[in-house]
């Protein structure tokens, strides 16, 4: 489409772009869940960086066309801070939603017809103290059961709770359970609750993960409307598969057995990675995701006939699921497509689809106008410092259709490790690496050994090893680019956020593979981090690194930073309840005193996380032209204002 169109050779890193920091910053929306309500009509949380972060819900129109409706007063911000991730901070069920408010986290009833006036369900204590996420309302016994910080109502006894779910007739709950020091995804429990005329469980019994010789990790317990409970897990094959319990002989059945995850590490409440499509009042068509080989796919299971088949979607990352009769609304995204809501019509087979439309996007750009300028990703397999082991990424090449590199020029390489550092990054288009690539740099996402999507084993690598394995394949990638010729092994740079942050200083301090770093609320220090972790991550740190202090000392970067010959970016928010500030302070005092270049950006207001639009913006711009600036060997074609770094202006 623009082979014909004449470039102008410039130097790599130096493009023009109308993909700027503004684009980026002021262009995208988060979404934070969806539901539909009694009408058919999808109710989704939106989340606005133009307005300070604050997330609303929105009601899909009446007619196409129309204007989504915002149902969330204007003094009110719907988010929850259990384990401070949050997810799950809304419920719907036909006209009423139950939501939590930011800023004293109180529960709210809502009525989404009338005046939309939210009523207190919970006491004010003065201070945002108690907690809630991942609600269901009984519509039995007229009550709302949620997970709470410190629960002990309806169920308690373990350190964790997730996914309350009642079966149709109100007599059977399920939920997942988990204890010290396990996260959810290393070993937790499923469990079922018999409830009495008066909703008090008066029996329980264990479905899955109670076996001492078995490890497992059960999650997303869902009732079909006929009572029978599906769940997933990942026992035997180390991949997230789904089951169905036999609650006559309390065994469980597996489904459909595939080298696939079919859900993914519960940091947030509220995950739907499948859902049952109902059709002539049957309802054996479960409609699913998965993810294999870094890829999302769509698939239809009747789980009577064990038959499966895939649907064909324009998205390669898919995240939750929900449904209403044959209809399924699906959030996903593409290299090319932003993050969006989609329904799709299933044809009465089953099997394909009949219709799709989008309800909702992230963007209100039209990305169209910017395909000359998006480079699509290539999944590389990579090998590792381990002898026959590999590792994954997606590369991204510098694409503009105005603008080529010198002859005898490789471009600059941005390495991003991703947070968790349990989680997993995608192909999904993002605008922020896109910034990057249209100007001329060349980006790898890695999916380093520890990530999820791979399985357990691939998830494991990372037990004791973490700021060695992790950054052992950033370091690995970086290099075999380099060896294959596809960038310049002068000018690699590593970024990432949280987790990340800690693989990026790690990489920079314990490795020379790299010229300049930026950490994003970044771990500096393992054992600061172990006595501020919150309690949901409080024992984290024990299988990623060990229980030994001396380890603890050995993997952390601020202990070691006279290993360090490189400049370092840092930039943090003070409402951090994850990593605190002292973390940024402390790294950035000690390569201040060695003579490095170095600078500290500071965010009032930001948590964990940035979600205004002006600080994501600053972010963005400030890296460029710190990496212009020290390593680079161009100018930054936008007009940036640079902060002032130590030990360099």
């Amino acid at each position: 489409m623009y082979a014909d169109k004449e470039k102008m050779s410039a130097a790599y890193g130096s493009w023009k772009s109308p993909i700027t920091a503004d684009v980026v910053s002021g262009a995208e929306k988060l979404l934070g869940g969806f539901a539909v309500d009694g009408e058919g009509r999808v109710i989704w949380l939106e989340g606005r960086p133009t307005e300070a972060g604050r997330s609303v819900l929105v009601r899909e129109a009446t007619h196409a066309g129309d204007a989504a409706e915002e149902i969330t007063p204007a003094e009110f911000n719907v988010r929850t801070l259990v384990h401070e991730y949050g997810g799950g901070a809304f419920t719907v069920s036909g006209d009423v939603v139950v939501f939590s408010n930011y800023e004293d986290q109180r529960l709210y009833k809502q009525s989404i017809k009338g005046d939309h006036v939210p009523i207190a369900l919970t006491p004010d204590y003065g201070a945002p103290v108690v907690r809630y996420a991942d609600g269901v309302i009984d519509l039995h016994l007229g009550c709302y059961i949620t997970v709470r910080e410190e629960p002990h109502v309806l169920v308690s006894g373990s350190d964790f709770y997730a996914f309350p779910r009642l079966a149709s007739d109100g007599r059977r709950m399920a939920w997942i359970e988990w204890k010290h020091p396990n996260m959810p995804w290393d070993k937790s429990e499923l469990w079922v609750g018999y409830l009495s005329a008066d909703g008090k469980i008066e029996k329980r019994v264990c479905i899955a993960g109670d076996d001492p010789n078995m490890i497992e990790s059960p999650t997303e317990p869902k009732w079909s409307s006929q009572g029978e409970l599906f769940f997933v897990t990942d026992r035997k094959s180390g991949f997230w598969n789904l089951y169905k319990w036999v609650e006559s002989t309390n065994e469980v059945q597996a489904l459909y057995p595939l080298d696939a995850e079919f859900t993914r590490p519960s940091w947030e409440f509220g995950y739907s990675s499948y859902a049952f499509v109902e059709h002539k009042g049957q309802n054996n068509i479960i409609a699913c995701t998965y993810r294999q080989k870094g890829l999302s796919y769509l698939g239809i299971l009747d789980h009577v006939l064990g038959s499966f088949s895939l649907v064909d979607l324009p998205f390669t990352d898919i995240y939750n699921i929900t449904s209403i009769g044959s209809h399924l609304y699906i959030d996903g995204a593409s290299p090319r497509h932003p993050l969006s809501i989609m329904k799709v019509s299933i044809e009465e087979n089953q099997v394909a689809m009949s219709g799709i439309s989008i309800i909702w996007s992230s963007s209100s750009l039209n990305i169209s106008e910017y395909n000359a300028y998006i480079s699509s990703p290539e999944i590389i397999e990579f090998p590792t410092k381990v002898p026959g082991q590999t590792a994954f990424a997606y590369l991204y090449l510098p694409s503009n259709s105005n603008y080529q590199g010198f002859e005898d020029e490789k471009p600059p390489l941005l390495v991003e490790s991703h947070g968790g550092p349990t989680s997993e990054s995608g192909a999904a288009l993002n605008l922020s690496i896109q910034y990057w690539t249209s100007r001329g740099w060349a980006f790898a996402d890695v999916n380093y050994g520890g990530s999820s999507g791979y399985s357990r084993q691939y998830r494991e690598r990372l037990n004791a090893s973490w700021g060695i394995v992790d950054v052992d394949d950033c370091c690995s990638c970086a290099e075999f680019l380099v060896s294959t010729g596809r960038v310049d092994g002068e000018r690699l740079c590593i970024t990432g956020k949280s987790a990340g942050g800690y693989t990026t200083l790690a990489a920079l301090v314990f490795r020379k593979t790299f010229k300049a770093g930026a950490s994003l609320f970044g771990v500096a220090d393992l054992a600061l981090l172990k006595a501020d972790m919150p309690k949901f991550e409080s024992y984290y740190t024990d299988s990623l690194v060990g229980k030994d202090e001396s380890l603890l000392y050995d993997r952390s970067p601020i202990n070691f930073v006279d290993k360090l010959s490189c400049p370092i970016i840092l930039f943090q928010g003070l409402e951090d309840k994850v990593v605190l500030p002292e973390q940024a302070r402390k790294i950035y005092a000690a390569v201040k005193e060695k003579g490095l270049p170095v600078a500290l950006i500071e965010y009032e207001g930001e948590q964990h996380g940035f979600r205004k639009a002006e600080n994501i913006k600053h972010t963005l711009e400030q890296q460029m032209v710190f990496f212009a600036r020290l390593i680079g060997k161009f100018k930054a074609a936008d007009d940036i204002i640079p902060v002032h770094i130590e030990n360099f202006d």
